[in-house]
């Protein structure tokens, strides 16, 4: 624990600062999505805006908690974070509720509990742990498979509980080893094959193949016929051929019907106004409409008359979108951006990896949650419903990414201190 004198003194404030803005622009989101003519301003602590408020001073008690702990706290029991929520991870396989088609969630009474928001930051917190006292480009093949399994073990036992959107949230701590050494290859690589995935639903498999082949082709000749070069792209090109091929099993027998709708809907290959595409749609009419300064609080006519399903969780940026229009959309992204860029800031003069390790984490984390949500909201991705991060409505959720935040900002706190 801190000495009661200087619980403050290093804790970066303007980030806390972001912090507090953002949950307040989230809060008056929820309000206006569940907003109605019958609706005084009050807490009611029925309604979800009143229940997001009592989240909302949880989650401040909670971010208290997390300054005032001492930073061996974190770094000492990293793994006992990580084992205890893999084995909640487990446990809610088969003794947790289905909601919203994933068996995600412990329910006890009024109570709700999603162990995978909490997984993403015990996941930052052992993968920080393993990377403090080596570096990843000197360090054997098998040591860097530890660490890839520190994250795929989550990733895992995620999509098991039929939550893909969550479990693509972990693909974010690829950016983390990046910045400590990965390969930029390896990245394009798995770019490329989500690129290839989504060419392979569009055009015909021999097609495909061909210009593959075509690619390859062109390549080996501007090698001039080196012969490690060569295998190196045949090789490739054997890889992307097996992953063509089976696409059609990853997509039809691994992906849910509603997720192979959602894809087919956005990638024009279904038409479904009423059904998957129907979100897509009033999302789209309802950020649309807002025009360039918006209607007005509490003015949203999408929003007021619930055209727009789960606009208070999933779908609460077409709620800022229609209300505050591209001016007020701008100002929240600035916000947001200007977050992000103080976590980055925050983890470039951290001295120990464990500090900017974690740092990294909980900026790819917040940046993977923000693309992908604003992204589905205006039919850039498919709908995967994941939360944007201090503005959707939930408990688990709001908490969980609090404490993400608030230890990188107690570790912070502590720069001088931690060396190794």
């Amino acid at each position: 624990m801190r000495k009661a004198k200087n619980i403050f003194a290093n804790i970066d404030k303007i980030s806390i600062l972001f912090y507090l803005l953002l949950i307040c622009f989230g809060w008056i989101s929820i309000y206006a999505s569940q907003y109605n003519d019958d609706i005084s301003f009050s807490i009611d602590l029925t309604s979800r805006y009143g229940k997001q408020f009592l989240f909302i001073v949880i989650a401040c008690f909670v971010a208290f908690l997390t300054l005032i702990i001492d930073w061996k706290f974190y770094y000492s029991l990293s793994y006992l974070f990580y084992i205890s929520i893999l084995l909640l991870l487990i446990i809610v396989l088969f003794k947790g509720n289905i909601v919203g088609g994933s068996s995600s969630w412990f329910e006890l009474g009024a109570f709700k509990f999603q162990p995978s928001e909490f997984a993403k930051f015990t996941t930052g917190l052992a993968l920080a742990k393993y990377y403090n006292n080596i570096h990843f480009k000197k360090i054997s093949f098998l040591a860097k498979t530890k660490a890839y399994g520190i994250i795929i073990l989550p990733f895992l036992l995620i999509i098991l509980q039929n939550d893909l959107g969550t479990a693509l949230v972990f693909t974010a701590f690829a950016l983390v080893l990046y910045r400590e050494g990965l390969s930029g290859n390896i990245l394009i690589f798995g770019i490329g094959l989500a690129v290839l995935f989504i060419f392979t639903l569009l055009i015909e498999k021999i097609l495909l193949i061909g210009i593959l082949a075509g690619i390859i082709i062109v390549l080996i000749l501007l090698t001039r016929r080196k012969k490690k070069e060569i295998m190196i792209l045949v090789s490739i090109f054997i890889l992307c051929v097996s992953f063509v091929l089976s696409v059609n099993y990853i997509f039809n027998n691994i992906l849910a019907s509603h997720q192979r709708t959602r894809i087919n809907v956005l990638l024009g290959k279904e038409i479904d106004p009423q059904g998957a595409g129907y979100n897509l749609i009033q999302s789209k009419i309802a950020i649309g409409s807002g025009g360039f300064s918006g209607k007005g609080f509490l003015n949203g006519t999408q929003t007021r008359f619930d055209f727009v399903p789960e606009q208070s969780t999933d779908f609460i940026f077409c709620t800022i979108g229609e209300e505050w229009g591209f001016l007020g959309s701008l100002l929240f992204m600035i916000l947001y951006l200007g977050l992000l860029l103080r976590i980055l800031f925050l983890a470039e003069r951290q001295r120990s990896n464990f500090s900017r390790i974690y740092g990294y984490s909980v900026a790819t984390i917040l940046f993977i949650h923000f693309v992908i949500n604003i992204g589905m909201t205006i039919g850039l991705v498919p709908v995967i419903g994941i939360p944007l991060p201090f503005i959707s409505y939930g408990g688990s959720s709001l908490v969980g990414f609090t404490i993400l935040l608030f230890i990188f900002l107690n570790l912070d706190s502590y720069r001088l201190q931690i060396l190794r």
